[in-house]
């Protein structure tokens, strides 16, 4: 009898490290070109703009939407089924463990917000187009800033923490010591890129 549930797990790590960590960085990478300026941000929208509409809609429903979709859904199955208890042991990879948990229902919520007000209601609905300037405004707002920032921590903790997990549930971190090493290289990258966002947020008023 086939285990579903395994290879449902299997893809959903798949997903998780290759597709949404893939759209992750390209956004990190987009929005630091913010460092830029105004004009060096926008015209990289610019270059997007140009790939024929028909085609960039079906990039953002195959290697967007519905990875995300698939990721977040699943994976809110898998949050319920888990059991959090780093109150009762204070292990390392324990606390993360429930952080992973607690970062994938803020990223729901936060993704309805993000994608739902820039992508699908000023884009799509009112048609206006992603700049600079526009981005600069919304985050203008303390609290909407204060939001985005923490969506940002959550996304790249969640993708730093799952290359551990994903090393050590597919065999490539076996041990210990190799567990320890991922682990460690994975935190550094979380700190790095947590600290890229701050600067490029921070740089719209700078």
């Amino acid at each position: 009898m086939i285990n579903v549930s395994f290879y449902l797990r299997r893809l959903h790590s798949l997903c998780g490290l290759i597709l949404l960590g893939g759209v992750l960085v390209e956004h990190l990478l987009t929005n630091a070109s913010a460092m830029g300026g105004p004009e060096v941000f926008n015209q990289g929208l610019a270059m997007m703009e140009l790939i024929p509409p028909p085609i960039f809609l079906t990039i953002e429903i195959c290697m967007y939407a519905v990875p995300i979709l698939f990721h977040a859904i699943y994976g809110i199955f898998i949050a319920l089924d888990a059991k959090n208890n780093p109150g009762a042991y204070g292990y390392s990879r324990n606390l993360k463990f429930a952080l992973q948990r607690y970062t994938a229902w803020y990223l729901v919520a936060f993704l309805i917000w993000h994608v739902g007000y820039l992508r699908i209601y000023l884009k799509g609905l009112s048609g206006v187009h992603i700049s600079y300037e526009l981005v600069q405004s919304v985050l203008s707002n303390p609290i909407v800033f204060v939001l985005y920032a923490l969506g940002m921590f959550a996304a790249i903790f969640h993708f730093c923490n799952g290359i551990t997990t994903f090393c050590m549930t597919w065999g490539i971190a076996k041990g210990p010591r190799a567990q320890c090493v991922v682990d460690k290289m994975a935190m550094g990258l979380c700190a790095m890129m947590c600290l890229l966002t701050l600067a490029f947020m921070f740089s719209y008023f700078m």
